[in-house]
């Protein structure tokens, strides 16, 4: 049996993937437990509590990193259940029942990857400070504290607000700033909204990513990922568990029970690994450069003889120095990167097999099925069927004895 319905409103801006994921999680809770909730969730999605002091309903969820949503309920009677960023002064959180994503954490979690891939220089882009962004403040605090703890200095670049008319600006001091940078180094972004832009600058000034710059953001934003040709390695908030716990919280203050002020922070639910830091210390300039241009060109039906041109040597002079750098040969570096691309599209997109024979530049849907059968013993479509388990992605691969298309 359902309980009695409650009114409940969320004052969550849902055109953010961050509130929308939090959104999911209460929704989830709902359909677990035996709660009967009328939710109130403005048309256009966007958080307005202008007359919140009318509203007659039983119960709230609300986004406090909005200082003037918090504000606006310091003074209603009915229940309140906050969720937004944890705070590294106890003093900072509100006096009502709190969901927070950790934002130490976060960033430890980011850290603890680049350091895992052997960089020792580190940066963080942050956002300019503004009551709106304690989020990124925090975050800010938090790496500066880590660095510190390891005896590492931490670069930190702060930028400017987004606007049209000052973008051009706004790109070309970041630009300089990444200039500055001593390489290779290792930068956090505070959103994969900041760390997009990291990668468009690189893109376009020609800075290796990820062989001088790793970059790591957090969201795990689906738009950001596919906006950039360097596919970008994000930490995951946890924001559905936020949701779920917010919603139970406000459950049992609606049935009467205690629930305690005490912060309720939930950790980050883990990272998604992609190029923009797979970070291999590569010594070797002229290698470095061939890495880069495979990854950018590789899907695209690149041969050896184009990455020699790019990088101006040899046939002889660079098959030694991957060799020796990579252990195998640049023909096989061209694969492996278009098998890497085939594998996180199966497992990430909808694509059918066909389009992403296409996509990543196979001569041939067939073709790819040779090789998913040499490498993984299985088609494709049995890899994208298992990809919700542990499945190793292709490292190192030996093609030598499949009839490739360029030889």
């Amino acid at each position: 049996m359902f309980e009695n319905k409650h009114s409940i409103t969320l004052l969550l801006n849902a055109s953010k993937t961050y509130d929308r994921k939090v959104i999911e999680g209460i929704g989830h809770y709902l359909q677990a437990s035996k709660t009967d909730w009328d939710l109130y969730l403005e048309e256009d999605f966007l958080a307005r509590f202008d007359n919140i002091d009318e509203w007659g309903g039983d119960g709230i969820i609300a986004d406090f990193d909005n200082p003037e949503i918090q504000e606006a309920l310091m003074k209603t009677t009915v229940p309140v259940v906050g969720v937004g960023g944890s705070y590294s002064n106890p003093d900072d959180y509100p006096d009502v029942p709190y969901v927070a994503t950790d934002n130490y954490e976060l960033v430890n979690t980011a850290y603890q990857h680049l350091r895992q891939k052997g960089i020792e220089r580190f940066a963080f882009y942050g956002t300019p400070k503004d009551e709106h962004h304690r989020w990124s403040e925090e975050r800010e605090k938090a790496i500066i504290s880590i660095c510190k703890a390891d005896g590492y200095d931490c670069q930190v670049y702060r930028g400017h607000p987004i606007k049209p008319e000052t973008w051009q600006d706004t790109i070309k001091r970041l630009s300089d700033w990444l200039q500055s940078l001593p390489t290779p180094i290792g930068i956090i972004a505070v959103t994969d909204a900041r760390a997009r832009h990291l990668l468009q600058v690189c893109d376009h000034t020609g800075m290796l990513v990820p062989d001088k710059l790793c970059v790591i953001g957090i969201d795990d934003d689906e738009i950001a990922r596919f906006l950039s040709r360097v596919t970008l390695s994000s930490v995951s908030q946890g924001c559905f568990e936020m949701g779920f716990q917010a919603a139970k919280k406000l459950h049992r203050l609606l049935n009467g029970q205690k629930c305690s002020t005490k912060p309720h922070l939930v950790p980050p639910a883990g990272i998604l690994e992609r190029q923009s830091t797979d970070f291999k210390a590569i010594k070797d300039t002229h290698v470095m450069q061939a890495m880069h241009f495979i990854r950018q060109k590789a899907c695209r039906g690149i041969k050896v003889d184009q990455v020699l041109d790019y990088v101006g040597i040899s046939r002889s002079n660079l098959e030694q120095r991957f060799k020796e750098e990579r252990g195998h040969s640049i023909h096989n570096e061209i694969h492996h990167e278009k098998l890497r691309k085939a594998c996180s599209m199966l497992k990430n997109t909808s694509q059918t097999t066909s389009e992403i024979a296409s996509v990543c530049g196979y001569p041939s849907l067939q073709y790819m099925y040779a090789i998913f059968k040499k490498h993984f013993n299985k088609t494709p479509r049995e890899y994208r069927d298992d990809a919700k388990g542990v499945v190793s992605e292709p490292d190192n691969l030996d093609i030598s004895d499949i009839k490739l298309e360029d030889e």
